[in-house]
């Protein structure tokens, strides 16, 4: 008896490994994923400051491109470190504890444009907001353009991006 179970989940472990491959989902399934996974990534490094969800969000080789600040990141690593510098600084007894900020999409601005079946490119617009106390609330305090290079993981079934660029800042 202990046999036939032990061999029934030999074999199922099996099946899930030689699992195939999820396909890129169609434009706008991916769209709608796109989106989801943008806020995620975008709430985790602003608002959320939580930079051990980035692991997820990112692949390895990611990169960021920035007009103002050049090459910021050319791995996840380098970009989790980044994020975690961060965060650290905005904690209490940090050099800028307290501060809050926050990226939102401009409505209407994001286009998405499949990559074959390798994943998706995503661009648009998007300001970023600073929290200046009660009084005066969330204040806009600039925008760009942006241009994010989504891989699909079909193992994973999950979009991760791998580049994104921000030009124009203003």
């Amino acid at each position: 008896m202990l046999a036939g179970i032990a061999l029934f989940l030999l074999q199922t472990i099996e099946q899930a490994q030689m699992a195939e491959p999820t396909p890129i989902p169609p434009l706008p399934e991916a769209t709608e994923r796109i989106a989801s996974r943008d806020a995620e990534l975008f709430h985790a490094a602003f608002e959320g400051c939580e930079p051990d969800t980035l692991s997820e969000l990112v692949t390895e080789d990611f990169r960021m491109l920035h007009d103002l600040g050049g090459v910021v990141a050319t791995s996840r690593d380098q970009f989790i470190t980044m994020m975690e510098q961060q965060c650290a600084a905005r904690a209490p007894g940090g050099a800028n504890e307290g501060y809050k900020n926050r990226r939102l999409i401009v409505p209407g601005s994001v286009r998405v444009t499949p990559l074959g079946d390798w994943g998706v490119l995503q661009r648009g617009y998007h300001t970023f907001q600073e929290w200046r106390g009660e009084e005066l609330g969330w204040v806009q305090t600039g925008g760009a353009h942006f241009i994010n290079v989504w891989q699909w993981d079909a193992q994973g079934g999950v979009f991760r991006m791998q580049e994104t660029i921000s030009v124009d800042h203003g």
